[in-house]
């Protein structure tokens, strides 16, 4: 059973930064390939940042330079640092294991808001 919990979600002010947490299942990191998603309001949910089945990270394009996803492997644990925050960023981010390419092998956390004034 794959269980994702995340945290570290608040309100900041343009400009400041936040640190994001995923605590996955012992064992996840060792079959999936893990990411960060987000939806704003009234969008559709969209990548940020992921780790790339070839060990690769790919950003999107307005996070970049801003956001530095990372993970630790024997703890469990995805990270996302966000710095520079726009007010553009606020949304429910989701941490995300794929863990195969049918629908039923990625698995979501319950996600955390982030809000930026």
């Amino acid at each position: 059973d794959v269980q994702l919990v995340e945290s570290g979600g608040g309100s900041v002010q343009a400009g400041g930064s936040l640190r994001l947490a995923c605590s996955a299942s012992v064992g996840i990191f060792s079959r999936c390939h893990m990411g960060w998603f987000r939806q704003a309001p009234g969008s559709e949910c969209e990548l940020v940042a992921r780790f790339n089945h070839d060990g690769s990270i790919t950003y999107k394009d307005r996070v970049k330079g801003r956001f530095t996803i990372s993970q630790d492997k024997s703890k469990n644990m995805l990270n996302l640092q966000m710095n520079g925050l726009k007010t553009e960023d606020t949304a429910v981010y989701y941490c995300r294991a794929n863990c195969g390419w049918r629908s039923e092998d990625k698995y979501w956390g319950q996600g955390t808001q982030v809000t930026v004034s």
